[in-house]
């Protein structure tokens, strides 16, 4: 996995998987599998799925990248602490699943939380399990 910053700003990781490297066929079957590694977490709660791809096609100038298949977010918050309003701009949070020509791409934003950028990581990685499963 590695880790860039989107727009200067923000942290983004990303993992491509190829269509090899997960058992996984489809972009309902991954998004299925990080639904319930949110719903399993003791901290986190599962709010949305936003098909991204389908309101981006809804839009008079709506465009969509080469090769991509399907665009997914799943919205959820781990919520462990508020602290004070200011963390509020920070959550919910989300992860992208796109399926692509040649297998899915996952991106999740940084967190100023280790314990959660450890659990999306964890349940990206999984992936390339034979059967991928909920930590």
């Amino acid at each position: 996995m590695k880790q860039t910053v989107l727009q200067e700003s923000f942290p983004v990781y990303v993992l491509e998987i190829d269509r090899e490297e997960t058992t996984l066929e489809s972009v309902d079957a991954v998004c299925g599998y990080f639904r319930s590694c949110i719903e399993s977490h003791p901290s986190a709660t599962f709010i949305a799925e936003f098909d991204h791809l389908r309101h981006t096609r809804s839009l008079p100038d709506g465009r969509v990248g080469e090769g991509i298949r399907a665009a997914r977010n799943l919205v959820f918050c781990f919520g462990i602490t508020l602290p004070n309003p200011q963390a509020l701009a920070m959550r919910p949070r989300s992860i992208g699943i796109a399926e692509t020509d040649d297998g899915f791409v996952v991106t999740f934003i940084e967190l100023p939380m280790p314990v959660a950028n450890a659990a999306m990581e964890d349940w990206a990685m999984r992936l390339r399990q034979t059967e991928p499963t909920p930590a």
